[in-house]
C-alpha cells in the first residue's frame, strides 16, 4: 500500500499490540501469544519480540508447523527463533500441554486468524479458541477476534471472546454488526503509518 512494505505494516501492527499488552499487564508477566500461519500470526511474532525487549518473556504457541510459515510472517518468526525463544507447535497430540498451562497466564494474545478468514473455523484453531475462551486470562485480539467475520460480524463456527481488540487503520464493519460487539470487547484503533 503506497509502496509501504507488508513487513513495515506488520512491524507497526505488532508494536501497537505489544504497547497495549504492556498497559494491560501493569507489571505482571505471564503472557501467552497464540499465532496462526498467516499475517495475523506474523503480527503476533512481532508483538512477542517487543515484549521481550521490555523484559517480558511470552509463551508462543503456533497453530501448526514452523515449516508452514511463509513470507513476512516467516521473517518475523525467524527473528524470534534467533533470539532463542521457543515456539511451541500445537497439534492434536499435544493440546493437553496448552490446557495444562492456560490457567497461569494473566494475558492471552489472540493472533490466530485475523480478517482473511473464510468458512467455518475447524481443526486445531477451533480447539485453541475453545481453550482460550475457557481461560480466566484477559484476552487481547489482534485486528479482529479469531472466528469473527470482519464484514458481517457473524461467528464462523466459534470465535475468541476478547476483552479488548487492537484493530488497525479503522474499525471493521463486523465489529459493530451481528455479534461483533459481543466478541470484540473494547476496540482500540491504531494507525499503521498510512493516512486514511
Amino acid at each position: 500500500i503506497f509502496g509501504i512494505s507488508t513487513l513495515v505494516l506488520m512491524e507497526n501492527a505488532g508494536r501497537a499490540v505489544a504497547d497495549e499488552a504492556i498497559k494491560i499487564l501493569r507489571g505482571r508477566k505471564k503472557v501467552a501469544i497464540f499465532c496462526g500461519k498467516r499475517n495475523n500470526g506474523g503480527d503476533g511474532f512481532v508483538a512477542a519480540r517487543h515484549l521481550l525487549t521490555c523484559g517480558i518473556k511470552p509463551d508462543i504457541f503456533l497453530a501448526g508447523k514452523i515449516s508452514d510459515i511463509q513470507n513476512e510472517a516467516r521473517i518475523n518468526l525467524e527473528i524470534i527463533l534467533k533470539l532463542k525463544q521457543r515456539v511451541i507447535e500445537v497439534k492434536k497430540e499435544n493440546l493437553y500441554l496448552v490446557k495444562n498451562k492456560i490457567s497461569k497466564y494473566n494475558l492471552i494474545i489472540d493472533a490466530l486468524l485475523g480478517v482473511g478468514l473464510q468458512g467455518e473455523v475447524r481443526g486445531i484453531y477451533k480447539d485453541l479458541i475453545e481453550i482460550i475462551n475457557a481461560s480466566k486470562a484477559y484476552i487481547l485480539s489482534v485486528d479482529i477476534p479469531s472466528g469473527l467475520d470482519a464484514t458481517t460480524g457473524k461467528v464462523l463456527g466459534c470465535c475468541v471472546k476478547a476483552d479488548k481488540t487492537v484493530t488497525f487503520v479503522a474499525k471493521k464493519h463486523g465489529m459493530v454488526l451481528g455479534d461483533g460487539q459481543k466478541y470484540c470487547g473494547k476496540v482500540v484503533v491504531k494507525d499503521l503509518g498510512i493516512p486514511l
